[in-house]
């Protein structure tokens, strides 16, 4: 007996020995986490700027809480307005003699794109150059690229030069054939976000505004592509379609690339161009580091223009991932009430999502707006539900390749009741009242419960086109001929003036001071990072951990889908939401 209880002592303090163990290990890991991350970088002389492979490019900081125990350990996320602010320094910046451009595929959306492209053009004013090198070359990396003075390829690379395409899958047939019911309510002929449960082909109208949007984003696009590499648009053209990029030979013959060389050759080059010796060692910086090197949080300083994020998804309750209702009333109130905060700018990256979740954080802009100026800036989505949480702005400035508009309200309900009765599945329920069991997964909808959702749709939609009208200064039937649920391009929205003008998040800040009548001022980004400390315990949750193997296994893309089928928090409600995303690709 004594034996036993000796042996259980001996696990009971080998546990606890391991878990201290554990938790010390962790403890660590969190400490030199943060002094990394508070080490300033010393920039050497003689400098190259370089934006490599691992750069992925966010809009707002809570697309950048991966956590401790993220599966994408080696990218490196850096917010757009960091990135920017980056090119202006090091234009002026005597140890940054230059830029690199070294990525295949770049991680950015179109609107990211365009700035730092701009970014980059106003930095070649400098003197200084920007050159590119790429091997197998993605279609945005390359639109980045192009602004270079020099472009390289390898030899036995490409450039993937295709244009803009939109492929939507229609499933009606599919879940007839296997006794799936959906039940769709929607108002707008162009909220097309259900229209592959109604429809085996393409409507005229979803044809009509995805061919007008691909070509308002790829024209401008193009012209400036075609510009940089010194050919007319219809020489472009002729490349593009012909795909001349795939081969390397041809990207040479048709000026897409000015030399083929190996990716030591360009390095050499560099090392030529800076007049450093060959056997001397390159000095590259990445944006990263080159940014921790001038970083400072100014949440703490007086007279702040406040850039309030919201990216993702709009939805109930709490969370960090995308725009939770509940976490953004808090944070706006705290603005609100922050006697720091000056002005607020509200960058805008969202789709849309649940209409209540929208109205609620609408309401609360409106009280913000009545103590501060209120500016928003609308970064590569602004739809739906995303266009209508601006509506408390004082003005909306709106990138030209912007989506938005999508003024439209739908709602989807499936349900299992053919596929269940011939598997053998019945179901039968007992109520109190005539609507009781008004949903049933099985059965589906009442007809009382179709007739509400039909009502709640169309008050809904009354009611996002009423705050349209207020604050676009426009009559209920001007913003219903151009709502109905289409989505347009920022120019577009200029010119139906759904938006005041086109401009960057910069703009918008430069603004927001101009009518807090402030000549200096501090720029502060919220919501806050997620601290380590509450990534750890956010990761431990068993649905978080599931979650974020799903998402590495899947793909982030078909994760969207899946999360569209199993989250609560989309089904079953009214939803302002865009119908499609375009991914420059």
């Amino acid at each position: 007996m004594r034996s036993f209880f000796k042996n259980v002592l001996a696990n009971i303090v080998a546990i606890m020995m391991i878990g201290a163990v554990f938790c010390l290990f962790l403890v660590l890991m969190i400490v030199a986490s943060v002094f990394s991350n508070e080490q300033k970088i010393n920039i050497k002389d003689n400098s190259v700027l370089t934006l490599d492979f691992k750069t992925r490019i966010i809009d707002s900081p809570s697309e950048d809480n991966k956590g401790l125990f993220a599966f994408e350990e080696k990218q490196k996320n850096i917010m757009i307005i960091d990135m920017l602010q980056a090119i202006k320094n090091a234009k002026t910046d005597s140890k940054i003699k230059g830029i690199s451009i070294e990525t295949d595929g770049i991680q950015a959306g179109m609107t990211q794109l365009d700035d730092v492209r701009d970014a980059l053009q106003d930095f070649k004013k400098s003197g200084k150059f920007v050159y590119a090198y790429g091997n197998v070359v993605s279609q945005p990396a390359y639109y980045l690229g192009s602004v270079a003075d020099k472009y390289y390829l390898n030899p036995a690379g490409g450039i993937e030069l295709k244009g803009l395409s939109s492929e939507v899958l229609y499933m009606k047939s599919f879940a007839e054939k296997f006794g799936i019911g959906i039940e769709v309510i929607r108002h707008g002929k162009y909220k097309s976000a259900v229209e592959p449960f109604l429809r085996d082909d393409m409507s005229p109208e979803n044809r009509e505004q995805l061919s007008t949007l691909l070509n308002d984003i790829w024209s401008v696009n193009a012209a400036k592509m075609a510009t940089s590499r010194k050919m007319d648009t219809a020489q472009f053209r002729t490349v593009v379609d012909s795909l001349y990029g795939i081969i390397p030979e041809l990207s040479l013959k048709y000026r897409l690339a000015d030399q083929l060389i190996q990716k030591t050759q360009y390095d050499d080059l560099l090392k030529s161009k800076l007049n450093v010796k060959k056997k001397d060692k390159l000095h590259k910086i990445s944006f990263n580091s080159y940014i921790s090197s001038f970083e400072d949080d100014n949440t703490k300083k007086d007279d702040q223009i406040a850039v309030l994020y919201a990216s993702g998804a709009i939805y109930n309750g709490e969370g960090y991932d995308a725009i939770y209702a509940d976490n953004f009333v808090k944070e706006i109130k705290k603005l609100k009430d922050n006697d720091k905060v000056k002005a607020v700018v509200f960058r805008i990256n969202s789709p849309g999502g649940s209409a209540n979740a929208s109205d609620e954080i609408l309401f609360e802009l409106q009280q913000l707006k009545k103590k501060k100026p209120l500016v928003v800036s609308f970064g590569d989505y602004a739809a739906s539900g995303g266009y209508y949480v601006a509506m408390a702005a004082d003005k909306i400035y709106s990138e030209p390749n912007t989506l938005t508009g999508s003024i439209g309200v739908f709602g989807m309900i499936p349900y299992f009741k053919e596929i269940a009765n011939k598997n053998g599945l019945n179901s039968y329920a007992v109520t109190t009242n005539a609507n009781s069991n008004m949903y049933s997964p099985v059965n589906g909808i009442t007809p009382g419960g179709i007739s509400m959702m039909t009502k709640s749709v169309e008050q809904t939609y009354k009611r996002f086109v009423h705050f349209v009208t207020v604050n676009r200064k426009k009559s209920f039937d001007q913003i219903d001929a151009i709502g109905g649920g289409r989505v347009w391009s920022g120019t577009r929205a200029k010119q139906l003036g759904l938006v005041d003008d086109l401009g960057t998040l910069t703009d918008a800040i430069n603004f927001a001071a101009q009518k807090a009548k402030l000549k200096e001022y501090h720029t502060a980004s919220y919501p806050k990072r997620v601290s380590k400390f509450e990534q750890l315990f956010k990761d431990m949750g068993e649905e978080q951990m599931s979650a974020r193997l799903i998402k590495n296994k899947i793909g982030a893309e078909n994760y969207k889908i899946f999360e569209q089928v199993t989250n609560p928090k989309l089904k079953s409600s009214v939803m302002m939401e865009m119908p499609f995303h375009i991914k420059f690709d």
